[in-house]
């Protein structure tokens, strides 16, 4: 049985198998939450609205998501947080129901919402637990394992998704995602040991870590990262549609190539991280600006596209892997609150990303909200040198 690296033990052992259970949890996690980008435009049809409005989808869950990252900690301080995370998980299963069977919008509204309560609040503490699970000189193989469950729901969920929209309807594609979450909520009943809550080393309201000078700069850079990431990456289905004029089946290839270059790119760059993190939280976003400006340029070229959306994945995808280990390092000593600030910062960002992104694309057409994807990475670069300075100033 594993056991935990909590601090009750003489010789603490890393409980991997929790690790595994939480990794595959988010994989169904991000599989989920950005479905829709594959099948956006089923979606549209079926339930009769636009596509910029079928994108709110991954709105609305953003928006649930931050709300609960930013309360769940008070809500749940005195509750073990193995029982915490089973919640959460069995909320994406309801979630996942929920949309399958949805009749109407607003019913779909409210299956995404429960997504987001789910994704706010799973996310939200799962740096402070992998540092719990794991002996601290394993944390960034941890976060590392947990951030490759992103990865390869990149790669499997969007062509996949996509597949089965064409198939048997979007419907079936949520649907398929329901007994995956049932084995990610069984195993991590099964596998995760006992986590007994512990006390916070400040005031309840973790806005109070933006009284760090660097902390503030990185999460400005971090919001800015994913607002420029998902203004572009919601749309991408449509965007290849009708402006590469790209077949269905090479449009499952571009989302498949995309998934495997993130899978490589989570690899490659956890590797990295341990002596090269300030460089590479720096080179991401000055890359995906850099990508998203030339797909401007060269929309229309199905190979130029294609090898570009590589690029994409192979760096957006491993872009969290980066910044959780800048958390884990930076809030060591307070990890569960800034957990609860980073992925508030996310979901709003990703929120108003595909927000602003959806009202741009139905208002001046696909490449504003490139355009806009680009300006933004390119302020997040900005902010995360910045951060890097001040960090070894104080160093």
């Amino acid at each position: 049985m594993d056991s935990t690296c909590d601090h009750g033990l003489a010789k603490p052992q890393a409980a991997w198998g929790a690790v595994f259970s939480m990794a595959l949890c988010v994989a169904v996690l991000i599989a989920s939450e950005f479905m829709p980008v594959s099948v956006l435009t089923p979606i549209a049809v079926d339930l009769g609205i636009s596509e910029g409005r079928a994108g709110q989808a991954i709105s609305v869950s953003g928006m649930f998501a931050v709300v609960t990252s930013l309360v769940i900690g008070g809500l749940v301080k005195h509750i073990d947080r193995k029982r915490v995370l089973l919640s959460f998980s069995l909320l994406l299963v309801i979630s996942d129901l929920v949309v399958t069977f949805a009749p109407t919008y607003t019913v779909l509204m409210i299956g995404r919402a429960l997504l987001g309560v789910a994704i706010g609040g799973f996310w939200s503490m799962s740096t402070a637990i992998v540092m719990r699970l794991v002996p601290e000189e394993a944390v960034p193989k941890g976060l590392a394992m947990i951030n490759a469950g992103n990865a390869i729901a990149a790669t499997i969920s969007a062509p996949l998704a996509s597949l089965l929209g064409d198939h048997v309807g979007w419907r079936g594609a949520f649907l398929l995602v329901v007994p995956i979450a049932l084995l990610a909520l069984v195993w991590q009943w099964i596998g995760m040991p006992r986590l007994p809550p512990r006390g916070r080393k400040g005031p309840g309201n973790v806005f109070r870590l933006l009284k760090r000078r660097q902390v503030t700069l990185g999460m400005a850079a971090i919001f800015l990262l994913f607002m420029g990431q998902f203004a572009l990456f919601t749309y991408l289905r449509p965007f290849l549609e009708s402006v590469t004029g790209v077949s269905v089946s090479m449009l499952l290839a571009i989302l498949l190539l995309m998934g495997l270059a993130g899978v490589a790119g989570t690899w490659t760059i956890g590797h990295m991280l341990r002596t090269r993190l300030y460089s590479i939280v720096i080179a991401i976003p000055l890359v995906m600006a850099l990508l998203a400006g030339v797909l401007i340029l060269f929309g229309s070229v199905p190979w130029a596209v294609t090898v570009l959306l590589i690029g994409w994945g192979f760096f957006g995808t491993a872009a969290p892997v980066g910044w959780g280990t800048w958390l884990s390092r930076a809030l060591r000593d307070d990890a569960e609150a800034g957990g609860e600030l980073q992925v508030a910062v996310i979901q709003l960002a990703i929120t108003l990303g595909a927000a602003v992104g959806g009202l741009l694309f139905d208002a001046f057409g696909w490449w504003s909200t490139f355009a806009l994807g680009a300006v933004l990475l390119l302020g997040s670069a900005l902010l995360a040198a910045a951060a890097v300075d001040h960090g070894k100033a104080r160093a």
